[in-house]
Formats: C-alpha cells, structure tokens, sequence
C-alpha cells in the first residue's frame, strides 16, 4: 500500500479498525474528522508532512485551527456535502500552504465512513507518488 490510487486499496474496507500503531505504518497522511471537522485521529506521516503533532491537532477544527488553508469550496465544500449526503470518496490535487513548513503540492482523498458518521482525509506528497 504505497498509495492510495486505487479505488480498491484494502485501506478503505478496514480504516476504522486500525490500530494508532497501524495508521503510523501507512506511507501517507491519515486525518479522521468529525462531521464538524474536529480532528479524531492523525498519523505519523502527517505529522512529520504538517510539521504538528497528534498533540497539537486532536480535538482541533481542522478547517479554521489546523489547515485553515483549507477552508475553501475544493476542500471544506467537498467534505461538507459528504457529511451531508453521507457518502463521500473522492480524489484531488491540493496546495498546502503552510505557515510552519515548505508549501507542499499533494494529492487528497476524502473518504465517508458511514460506521462512525466520519470522514477520512488520506494526504499524499505529489513527489512520493512518482
């Protein structure tokens, strides 16, 4: 599983059931939000991709605290009409633009799971990808 490409990556079908121990395994960012956008769970990757800690960011808006960067229709639009129809699973090209670390060009994955009402968001660096 070294990227989430494929539609069919057995990642989707278990997500919920990963360990913390698991999602730090994954070679990418893995960020589990709420439907009002406050952060559950947050992997290693994503930590050392975003320069915060689990820390820093569990319990936080992901929208106006963490990433306010995403706070626009690309993104926060997509997850709210996910939330709203629940059901979500899409694919698109991000700018980062981080205050703390380098701006970084990623490929995003939005993921409903209709078990816990919560949407996964799968970050995955443009460069690791090649």
């Amino acid at each position: 599983m070294s990227s989430f490409s494929d539609e069919s990556d057995p990642v989707f079908e278990m997500i919920d059931s990963l360990s913390e121990k698991e999602l730090d395994a994954l070679p990418y960012g893995i960020i589990q939000l709420d439907s009002h956008g406050v952060v559950l769970r947050y992997n290693e990757f994503e930590g050392r991709l975003a320069g915060l800690t689990r820390q820093q960011v569990l319990g936080k808006n992901f929208f106006k605290q963490v990433a306010p960067c995403t706070e626009v229709q690309e993104f926060y639009g997509r997850f709210q009409l996910g939330i709203a129809d629940r059901r979500l699973h899409c694919k698109f090209r991000f700018h980062f633009d981080f205050q703390r670390s380098a701006p970084r060009d990623v490929t995003i994955k939005l993921f409903y799971s209709d078990r816990y009402q919560t949407v996964w968001v799968l970050v995955q660096p443009i460069e690791s990808q090649r």
